[in-house]
């Protein structure tokens, strides 16, 4: 019928497994094969595609006339229409039909050119009768890459975009891997990997490296190498190894201090893991069960060179082993790994990992974090720290579900992803205290103002009374909304952040230093021009939930934790301080200085207004999830008060010298005993320069007349 299928590629998604030694014998005698009868009277043959593509994909309009024969003076037929659309006639004729037909409406992609085909590819509705209807329902293109039929040029040009922008070619749907000629090799932090060429897109590449990921791939490497310095050596997993550069960076400057363990499900990605490890010169232990003739290390080998390299399910190896340190870093959300994961995490261990769904965090799909978290939230101005408590009540219940409590230690959300590192304590207190954390988050919607519910399970009359605002009884109807369940405690811990930043600048990752110092001011809650790189005050202060952490007065064994009786002693302690900490701990969320500007005003510069704000009697730092973002203890109507107070006014001529005074009618009832000091000591100022200031308040209420003046 003058329609050749590929035997390689019969379907759009189902790769077709070729054994390895008919693969090699193909690759072998590729050359010294004759070309079937089929192929030779078909198409030029190239490498870089498939010999059996269909016969409307051509490189030139000199091989789809070779096609029809136009040599001689017989009528010939059109070799892509059927008898009954095009009959066959001279070759003058036929050459006109090919062109303008044919090649003319056809879709270019990398020198070949899909023609539009007229034969009976593919299947036409039965209920429209005739040869003209038959003929222009039958007319279709060939895509080239996944020999999908196609009818309208417009939609087959945008299916050929879909492609390259997936980065999909031939070896998506033919399981042959790629010669090593097409790999590129990356290096980051000292450590080299080879990729494919279309290793920025995920899931439809065997070795997926996101470069964007480079400061998440720092940050775990400070929080585990922190961990190596309480105990060593650690056994530490990265479940998704993908290329593998995040377990070779962890064993290329760590060594002796840590045990490797790199997992991926996907054959070809081990292959690849296997490959990177010999490249920066690393030892690879495989598993037992498989049989490989590469380099291997028996058991009795083992060094600090070594990484263990597995394919399984991540599920199935957290189910198996137990390990210190785990990394999960799917594609989405992670959720669907964290019960394996607390399974047989050890105690004092980390659990770490990264969301990329950013669409269901960020609340662009709010269905998908109801269906994925079981959290309600909406887009708020503070919606990435939203999105990373509502991570960590999610982790808080599959660890309270395996008697296990968590201690955050790092919550991060950026641009790309949401990381969390937490500290998992083992026993039924430690999860029962955290659980008790998890909490719903009254927000109301036309201020943005947001408060935690009160613990307990009596129903309140009137919940919005939690609220300070009071949007609900000067406006009408329901104002306010019901968030969650979220993480309700503590996202930084101050003094693994300030180890963490000593192990950045120890091993010179320059990259992560601001963004370390930036979270360090924000667990402390203090502007930076407080910041240093150790604390003011003694270094036993900052002991974590279970862990002593190594001060210059204590050996090396003081800080670590042998025995059952002597562990749950340090988990008493620690309780302790927390609850004499407790009032210590960075407030919640944070204020938009943009999204509560005044009208008409210019605000004062953020670092100046961070000031202004902590001499009114406020904790006050910038945060890292928004960079115009505050965070403060002060309510939101102190937060205007202080900020229009030094804001000034936009048009020149109603400028006036020092800070503009509150109009009455805007003023808030319940003043802050520092706010009223200072408004009494400007009490005198306003009665002398009474005339200025009715001008300035004239000016904002009328600015049309003062322009016409």
């Amino acid at each position: 019928d003058g329609v050749v299928v590929s035997e390689k590629v019969k379907s759009n998604n189902l790769d077709v497994k070729i054994p390895e030694s008919e693969l090699e014998a193909e690759e072998k005698g590729a050359e010294e094969e004759p070309p079937r009868e089929s192929d030779s009277n078909i198409l030029d043959v190239s490498s870089h595609y498939p010999r059996d593509k269909h016969i409307s994909i051509q490189r030139h309009l000199a091989d789809l006339e070779k096609l029809a024969d136009l040599t001689g003076d017989e009528k010939k037929p059109c070799p892509l229409c059927p008898e009954e659309k095009f009959k066959a006639c001279y070759s003058h004729k036929l050459h006109r039909h090919l062109q303008n037909l044919h090649w003319k409406v056809s879709v270019e992609f990398e020198g070949y050119r899909m023609c539009i085909c007229h034969l009976s590819c593919r299947p036409v509705k039965p209920n429209l009768v005739g040869d003209q209807s038959l003929s222009k329902l039958g007319a279709h293109y060939h895509c080239i890459i996944c020999s999908a039929t196609i009818i309208r040029r417009t939609d087959m040009i945008g299916h050929i975009n879909r492609h390259v922008n997936k980065g999909e070619t031939e070896s998506r749907f033919i399981t042959v891997r790629a010669p090593k000629s097409s790999y590129e090799v990356v290096k980051e932090s000292a450590t080299d990997v080879q990729v494919l060429p279309n290793h920025s897109t995920p899931q439809k590449t065997d070795s997926y490296f996101n470069p964007k990921m480079k400061l998440n791939r720092q940050l775990i490497f400070c929080a585990l190498a922190v961990l190596a310095g309480e105990r060593k050596p650690i056994e530490c997993l990265d479940a998704f190894g993908a290329t593998g550069i995040m377990g070779l960076q962890w064993a290329k400057h760590l060594r002796s201090s840590v045990k490797v363990t790199i997992n991926d499900c996907n054959e070809n990605s081990v292959t690849m893991i296997k490959e990177n490890c010999h490249l920066n010169k690393m030892k690879v232990k495989l598993n037992i069960k498989e049989e490989d003739n590469d380099e291997t290390v028996g058991d009795g080998e083992e060094n600090s060179d070594t990484i263990e390299v597995t394919k399984m399910d991540a599920n199935v190896i957290m189910h198996l082993r137990a390990f210190d340190f785990i990394h999960l870093d799917p594609f989405g959300t992670s959720v669907n790994y964290l019960d394996s994961a607390f399974r047989n995490v050890r105690n004092l261990g980390i659990v770490s990992l990264t969301s990329t769904d950013i669409s269901s965090l960020y609340a662009k799909a709010q269905h998908v974090a109801l269906r994925h978290y079981g959290c309600n939230i909406v887009r708020t101005e503070y919606y990435k720290e939203l999105a990373a408590r509502a991570v960590i009540a999610a982790v808080t219940r599959a660890a309270a579900r395996c008697n296990k409590g968590i201690e955050v230690l790092l919550a991060v959300a950026l641009e790309h992803f949401v990381l969390v590192v937490v500290r998992v304590l083992r026993g039924p207190t430690p999860a029962d205290d955290a659980a008790k954390k998890v909490r719903y988050l009254l927000h109301c919607q036309w201020c943005e103002e947001r408060v935690f519910q009160k613990e307990g399970n009596m129903v309140e009359e009137n919940p919005y009374q939690q609220l300070p605002c009071d949007c609900h009884s000067s406006m009408p109807g329901k104002t306010a909304v019901l968030l969650g369940p979220l993480w309700s405690g503590a996202l930084f811990n101050t003094g693994f952040l300030r180890r963490m930043l000593l192990e950045a600048m120890q091993y010179g990752l320059d990259e992560v230093q601001p963004l370390l110092k930036t979270l360090v001011c924000e667990a402390e809650c203090t502007t930076p021009k407080h910041f240093s790189t150790h604390s003011s005050g003694d270094e036993n202060k900052q002991e974590e939930c279970g862990v002593y952490i190594k001060t210059p007065n204590t050996s090396a064994e003081s800080y670590l934790v042998h025995g059952k009786r002597k562990c749950e002693e340090v988990l008493r302690g620690a309780a302790k301080r927390q609850r004499a900490e407790l009032s210590a701990e960075h407030p919640p969320f944070y204020y938009n200085i943009h999204r509560h500007s005044i009208k008409g005003m210019n605000m004062p510069k953020l670092n100046k207004f961070l000031t202004f704000l902590s001499e009114a009697g406020y904790r006050v730092s910038r945060t890292h999830f928004d960079p115009m973002g505050v965070r403060t203890n002060a309510p939101l109507a102190q937060f205007k008060t202080v900020l229009m107070k030094y804001s000034a006014p936009t048009y020149v001529g109603a400028q006036a010298e020092g800070p503009v005074h509150i109009p009455a009618e805007i003023q808030v009832a319940e003043q802050v005993p520092a706010v009223a000091e200072v408004k009494g000591e400007e009490a005198e100022s306003v009665e002398d320069d009474e005339s200025g200031v009715a001008a300035a308040v004239f000016t904002q209420s009328c600015p049309t007349h003062c322009a016409a003046d």
